[in-house]
């Protein structure tokens, strides 16, 4: 049994996650702008959006995540463990593998919009630069904006 493995146990054996029913009932007490600020929170490390592109080409344990994800076993295990506290992450067990999937299919949505909304900043921001560099060196480009002063 790999470390990864024995370290998925110890944390299994802490106790259970909490229920999908849980979380759900936890979320109704508190305005939609606040749950939706905790879902982000969650998805806001590296290696959870790592362990989630992972994911979407289906289940994986955690003997797999380690190498594509890039972290010790055990942080690797804190992070599955955030994310399946939050509902984003589901458990089998397979033998002696724990095998993780996604929840619902449409996280791997949410990071394509996520992907496109930085991929266009990206090219505005490039655009911008060879603008600024051409004005910079005096080659012609756009004229200067002309303000309300002029």
């Amino acid at each position: 049994m790999s470390f990864a493995d024995r370290q998925e146990r110890a944390e299994q054996a802490s106790g259970p996650p909490a229920s999908a029913r849980a979380v759900r009932e936890a979320a109704a007490s508190r305005p939609i702008y606040q749950v939706k600020a905790e879902f982000f929170k969650t998805l806001a490390h590296p290696a959870r959006i790592r362990i989630l592109e992972l994911l979407r080409d289906g289940e994986c344990s955690v003997a797999q995540l380690i190498p594509g994800v890039g972290i010790e076993p055990s942080h690797l295990s804190q992070q599955l463990g955030i994310l399946r506290r939050a509902n984003i992450l589901q458990v089998r067990r397979d033998g002696g593998a724990v095998r993780y999937s996604v929840t619902d299919p449409r996280i791997f949505e949410l990071l394509e919009v996520a992907r496109a909304i930085l991929t266009s900043s990206l090219a505005e921001s490039s655009q911008l630069l060879a603008e600024l560099r051409q004005s910079a060196s005096g080659a012609p480009g756009r004229s200067p904006r002309r303000t309300g002063s002029d």
